[in-house]
């Protein structure tokens, strides 16, 4: 009977004791981290392609790979002779149907109105002697001291002076009523189109200047003088000083250790001794694996969260992919 009883101890032992590798394996795993999270990364800014909203060719580049550039600096420019050859003619053509328009508006002088009157008065004594010359001619002919051929001339040219006679008389009614409001509106949406014209040539000009947007630092030139631009072709990447941050890694052990909006000390490598102040700005929602420019060997085959510190840098000592070390004070 003792020998029975030892035996069913002995799997009973076996199993407390890997019952307690087990649970002290998963207190070593998910045991309550405390003191400071440190997290690796690199800095990262953003970025900016810019070039030129119009094609021309490139006349002249200010700025070279590495200069500091502030806000409203001029970085290129484009060639601009044919835009200030089109906005002068297109002047020139304002000048003249802003003239027309005046007239239109003004009306027939009382002059012009006179002359067209004196014109109908020409016209029909003309008319009146070409009149008076046919008859006697026609008289003529019926004794046969003339042609046939001399009365039709004749009639021809009374018929010529009535409908000039015809003519003055319509110029004058034109003269009295004054320009048509058509013709007016007509003159004035021309005007009016030429104007437009003129706006859009000035706008290109302005467009031949390419203008830093924000301050920061030229990361690459990718064009020279001489290159034809065109709105899809960068000239510079400009690497902006208003917001640079840390991109880091957290695995899901540690995920719960750090918050958006938590402060955070940020050290690099070439300023031993000071440290910059950060925060946490974003943290992703997905998992991914660690990506290959993170050097640590413990993660670099675990399924780790992004982290995003936002860093404050008055003196501009960041530069983009600098390695930074984030420091977390967790109490």
């Amino acid at each position: 009977m003792i020998t029975y009883v030892r035996t069913h101890k002995v799997p009973t032992l076996i199993g407390v004791v890997i019952l307690a590798i087990i649970v002290g394996i998963l207190y070593y795993v998910w045991r309550p981290t405390t003191g400071p999270l440190t997290l690796y990364g690199n800095v990262d800014q953003r970025q900016v392609s810019l070039s030129f909203n119009a094609s021309e060719r490139i006349a002249s580049m200010n700025v070279e790979e590495g200069a500091r550039v502030k806000k409203g600096d001029v970085l290129a420019q484009l060639a601009t002779e044919p835009l200030q050859l089109s906005i002068a003619q297109t002047k020139a053509q304002i000048a003249q149907q802003e003239a027309i328009v005046t007239k239109l508006h003004n009306g027939s002088r009382p002059e012009e109105i006179n002359e067209a009157a004196a014109t109908v008065s020409n016209a029909t004594a003309t008319a009146e002697n070409a009149r008076v010359t046919y008859e006697r001619l026609r008289q003529l002919r019926e004794s046969g001291a003339i042609s046939q051929q001399e009365l039709d001339n004749a009639e021809a040219r009374y018929n010529e002076a009535v409908a000039n006679v015809n003519r003055t008389e319509a110029s004058h009614q034109l003269a009295v009523a004054g320009p048509r409001s058509e013709d007016i509106a007509a003159a004035e949406a021309q005007l009016a189109a030429l104007k437009e014209q003129l706006k859009m040539a000035e706008y290109k000009l302005s467009q031949a200047t390419l203008i830093a947007p924000e301050a920061g630092t030229i990361r690459n030139r990718l064009m020279q003088p001489g290159d034809m631009a065109a709105p899809n072709k960068p000239v510079y990447l400009l690497s902006l000083d208003t917001t640079k941050w840390v991109r880091a890694y957290v695995n899901e052990k540690d995920l719960g250790r750090i918050y958006e909006g938590m402060p955070a000390t940020v050290t690099i490598d070439s300023l031993p001794g000071q440290t910059l102040s950060g925060t946490v700005g974003f943290i992703s929602g997905t998992a991914e694996f660690t990506p290959k420019q993170v050097q640590t060997t413990e993660l670099r085959t675990d399924l780790v969260y992004e982290v995003r510190i936002n860093v404050e840098d008055p003196n501009n000592v960041l530069r983009l992919g600098m390695p930074a070390t984030v420091t977390f004070d967790n109490k």
